[in-house]
């Protein structure tokens, strides 16, 4: 076998189902009727007999039900998210089901505008009836009914695939364990459906579109519908990517032609683009699709996010990248912070990469682990119960190879005693979610963490916990009042730019916030300081002086200060000794190295 293919599905069928009848046409969100419909697919792996393992993938705009593996031998390429399908992959289709179809209104198989209209005989046109992303998913809901999958352990999806996704929540939350969303949105913004109007504008004034009646004319809009691949593309990479890759190299060593024929290298690229795209794709699709992605509007349908995913009771997973222009991270932050006000299980990450928004086809390590992790935690969920996953290897991080995974810490032990069994847990500055996974495991808290070090929000996916990836001094506005029994701020506060923020903020979310710190003030510091001038290090201040995320060096009579400043109420004051949780009670801000605190907010004595 070919190397290429080693890990592949191998040869795979599409398949085609009659989902709804000539005499029992689909009511479209538009109000019209559509009858009858048939949907392309291909399915991977096998079903459990418990149907527990099905994973429905929803593909983007100039995507299809191909989505792995080969439908022939002499295939060059296979499908389209290939280094995510298949044994061993983050989707491992040894492990699970997993269905993809076309979507409607497409041209690979699923009725379209380019199918016969059953009225006429001729192609549908701009006589097929306009669509949505709701119609879409209503149509693969059909299909698992005919296929007999009563519920998706989850449903995934990039870009357009992703508004599929968040529509499968809001439509059929009882029946979706786990939501995957990818670089995509609730809505578009301004500039991106200008962007799909401009596309759309190419293929209606092409010369040859004929009003949507081209199929079996000798000549199609070929141009226009190159030039709408060719705006579309544009807005999938990022400047640095296509600086990287193309710069201002020309085609051909040379200097200018002083003409309009394409000479630079980006040129040529999008003239490729732009051609191997209309050898593939319909015209017609192209311009019913964008209009769905255009009609997308969860705000609009349900008056809020929030009130959109209000009915939602499963997992959610929401990745972005940090250069992807289209869908930006902000409009995935929308998302996650609904989600949370909400009350929702969901996880957060913003991928670092150049790559645009096609970094969702492209980032197979980091992208892979966060989904391998979170699928993995959720079907851990459904077979045993248990919310904490043991040590999982998935895109390069284990246990084993995250330094921090293994810290043993005193405060923890501490921490882990303070909180009361069932409580509602915010970790801020959550790093490898030791913590976080002991209080789950000890205490059945209900948590969650914030946490700003990518690798180590990969980690604790892996490990089943929901965690956000965002720097906390943004703010917790997407908490409402009172969220939470107990903030914790473990060995965090020293490195924040705006602790007085931070803390108010944690103590209007959360009932009770738990903070512990080193101590600068240990007379190990001291001592160094005095003997060798220089900046000191210890077990808890292990850093050298450049190196060292500390910006703030406080002291317990610091911090008691702090707290009196703000009118924030210290509850339990503990010192706490260098292996011990046993308090420090003599000159403990001379003999404690660190110590940990049980604030709340001040409460005025009633008259």
């Amino acid at each position: 076998m070919d190397k290429d293919r080693k890990n592949s599905v191998g040869l795979v069928q599409t398949q085609k189902i009659r989902v709804v009848e000539a005499d029992a046409p689909l009511k479209l969100r538009c109000g019209k009727t559509l009858a009858p419909i048939d949907v392309a697919y291909e399915t991977y792996g096998q079903l459990t007999p418990e149907k527990d393992n099905a994973i429905l993938i929803c593909h983007a705009l100039s995507g299809n039900a191909h989505v792995a593996g080969y439908n022939s031998p002499d295939d060059r390429k296979p499908g389209w998210w290939e280094i995510m399908v298949g044994p061993d992959k983050p989707i491992n289709t040894d492990r699970y089901f997993v269905i993809c179809s076309n979507v409607l209104g497409g041209c690979s198989g699923t009725t379209g505008p380019s199918d016969p209209n059953p009225a006429t005989g001729k192609p549908y046109g701009l006589e097929f009836p306009i669509i949505t992303i709701e119609d879409m998913v209503n149509v693969q809901k059909l299909l698992l009914d005919k296929l007999g999958i009563p519920r998706l352990l989850a449903v995934i999806g990039g870009s357009m695939g992703g508004m599929q996704a968040l529509q499968w929540a809001v439509s059929y939350p009882d029946i979706v364990d786990a939501t995957l969303c990818i670089a995509s949105t609730t809505r578009l913004n301004a500039q991106s459906i200008a962007f799909d109007a401009v596309g759309r504008n190419a293929i209606l004034n092409d010369a040859n579109f004929n009003n949507g009646q081209y199929h079996g004319q000798p000549d199609v809009p070929s141009r226009g519908l190159a030039i709408a691949r060719m705006i579309g593309h544009i807005t999938y990479l990022s400047e640095e990517s296509m600086r990287q890759k193309f710069g201002r190299q020309l085609r051909t060593n040379g200097d200018y032609k002083y003409d309009f024929n394409s000479e630079f290298s980006v040129e040529t690229y999008l003239d490729y683009q732009g051609q191997t795209f209309i050898e593939r794709f319909d015209a017609n699709s192209y311009l019913y699709i964008t209009k769905a992605i255009d009609y997308f509007d969860l705000i609009r349908d349900y008056g809020t996010l929030r009130a959109a995913f209000a009915r939602c009771t499963g997992r959610f997973l929401v990745a972005s990248f940090s250069s992807d222009w289209l869908f930006t991270p902000r409009q995935s932050e929308e998302i996650v912070d609904a989600l949370g006000a909400e009350g929702k299980d969901v996880t957060y990450c913003n991928i670092e990469s150049s790559y645009g928004h096609d970094a969702f086809l492209l980032e197979a390590e980091r992208l892979g682990a966060l989904i391998d992790g979170f699928l993995n935690s959720t079907y851990q969920r459904i077979r045993t119960g248990r919310r904490i996953v043991g040590e999982h290897k998935s895109g390069g991080h284990t246990l084993k190879t995250l330094e921090r995974a293994k810290r043993a810490r005193v405060d923890y032990e501490l921490i882990d005693a303070l909180i009361e069994k069932g409580s509602r847990v915010l970790d801020l500055g959550c790093g490898d979610g030791e913590l976080l996974a002991r209080l789950i495991a000890d205490k059945e808290v209900n948590g969650e963490g914030i946490e700003i070090n990518e690798s180590l929000v990969i980690h604790c996916v892996q490990r089943g916990l929901p965690v956000i990836h965002r720097d906390i001094e943004r703010g917790l506005e997407m908490y409402p009042n009172d969220t939470f029994d107990y903030a914790i701020l473990s060995q965090t506060i020293q490195t924040l730019r705006d602790p007085q923020k931070v803390l108010l903020e944690l103590h209007r979310v959360a009932r009770k916030v738990i903070v512990s710190f080193p101590n600068f003030a240990h007379w190990s510091c001291r001592l160094q300081l005095l003997l060798t001038g220089r900046a000191p290090q210890t077990k808890q201040l292990p850093f050298r002086w450049y190196n060292s995320p500390n910006i703030h060096f406080l002291s317990l009579k610091d911090f008691d200060q702090f707290c009196a400043e703000l009118d924030i109420k210290i509850e339990k004051r503990i010192p706490l000794g260098k292996h011990s949780i046993l308090p420090v009670r003599f000159l403990p801000n001379l003999f404690a190295p660190q110590a940990v605190y049980v604030t709340s907010k001040y409460q005025p004595p009633s008259v």
